[in-house]
């Protein structure tokens, strides 16, 4: 049973498969960063000084009455919020993330595709043949 599992652990598609959400794991980070830090600023300057991270609606007042400067403070005085602000940085980081993947993929598979158009390296021709030819040429000498 031991063998059967080692076996299928290693696997050349369960490694990769392994590998594969390992790296999507750390790349989200990443592009959470990139959208948060550097795409959403000069969008919000764009469209005129808005944080989209501090886009919310109350629907509940908290323990004290709004209105509240950010959403952590909305959040720390218990209202009931629709953070819609978040959500819609959650979108276009999840955008980032599909175009990246769809790139490497896209990628991989051109570079799949020039392997296999690559015209194999014909044959060596059997032993036989060789001593033949070595025969002939000897003949051809004398």
């Amino acid at each position: 049973m031991f063998k059967e599992f080692k076996d299928f652990a290693m696997k050349g598609n369960v490694l990769d498969m392994a590998v594969g959400i390992i790296m999507g794991a750390a790349f989200g980070p990443i592009i959470g960063k990139l959208v948060d830090g550097i795409l959403m600023p000069p969008l919000g300057l764009l469209l005129g000084n808005v944080d989209f991270t501090n886009i919310f609606l109350v629907l509940k007042d908290g323990a004290s009455p709004g209105p509240y400067a950010s959403l952590a403070a909305a959040k720390g005085a218990g209202a009931v919020v629709m953070a819609w602000g978040e959500w819609f940085n959650t979108i276009i980081t999840f955008l980032i993330t599909a175009f990246a993947v769809f790139m490497l993929v896209k990628g991989a598979n051109s570079a799949r595709r020039k392997q296999e158009a690559a015209p194999a390296a014909p044959p060596a021709p059997p032993k036989s043949e060789v001593l033949l030819e070595e025969i002939r040429d000897l003949l051809k000498k004398k």
